[in-house]
Formats: C-alpha cells, sequence, structure tokens
C-alpha cells in the first residue's frame, strides 16, 4: 500500500514496484482483501478518495500479480504452523510460507515479518542498484 499512500511512499516500494512489471508476483488468496481493506480505511480517514483508489485499482490491475491457489488449503497446516513458531499473525505467516514454499523472495517493508523471513531463512527482496 505505500504505492498509493503518499505519505508512506519509498524507493523499496518503487523497487518492488518496477520488479513486478517486469516479471510477476504471487501473492496469498487474502492479499486483494487486505488491498480492499487498507483502500476502506484510507477513504474513512479521509487520506483518499474513491476516485483515487479507482485509478490505483486499475493500475494493480494492470500487473502480472497472481494469487496463490493453495491457500486455503494449506490455512490450518502449514500457515498455522510458520504463524506459531514465527510468531506471526496468520496473514502475515500466509506471506512467509508462501515465498518459503516457492523459493521466492518476499517483498515487505514489515520489519517484524522481515525478522522472521530471516529466521526462517527465507530471502527479502534487495532492489538491484544500477552501476554508474
Amino acid at each position: 500500500m505505500a504505492w498509493f499512500f503518499e505519505d508512506e511512499a519509498s524507493d523499496y516500494a518503487d523497487a518492488v514496484l518496477a520488479a513486478i512489471a517486469a516479471s510477476q508476483a504471487l501473492v496469498p488468496e487474502h492479499w486483494a482483501l487486505e488491498v480492499s481493506n487498507a483502500i476502506i480505511v484510507g477513504e474513512r480517514r479521509g487520506r483518499t478518495d474513491q476516485a483515487s483508489a479507482t485509478r490505483f485499482l486499475t493500475l494493480l490491475g494492470s500487473l502480472p500479480i497472481v494469487a496463490d491457489p493453495e491457500m486455503y488449503r494449506r490455512a490450518f497446516t502449514d500457515i498455522l504452523a510458520v504463524a506459531r513458531l514465527r510468531e506471526l499473525t496468520s496473514y502475515d505467516a500466509a506471506y512467509l510460507e508462501l515465498a518459503a514454499r516457492q523459493s521466492a523472495a518476499l517483498a515487505t517493508l514489515d520489519k517484524p515479518l522481515r525478522k522472521a523471513a530471516r529466521r526462517a531463512g527465507v530471502a527479502i527482496f534487495e532492489p538491484t542498484v544500477p552501476k554508474n
């Protein structure tokens, strides 16, 4: 959501967006609900409006973002186990479990999730810095 809210913008978030546009992102199935919730909370708090949200959702719809079809089946087993072991919410554990299962780098600004990923041996997405 750092792409959407100007006060949360960062070079890291921009690099993640560029990487997704050039490749693909795999997200847990609940990701769309998290996006929708952040938008509605932002609207209720006066941080955004429906027109801005519509433009943002159009951008998201144009990106190659794929929802993991395994999440529901793994929610009560693997994801729950990761949440317990790493002391995460089930929502965050779903991202970590997915990255581990796919041997993919995890892109997140969430510090506890980054720490849990490192402890689990899951790579954190690090943008490449162009050489001059």
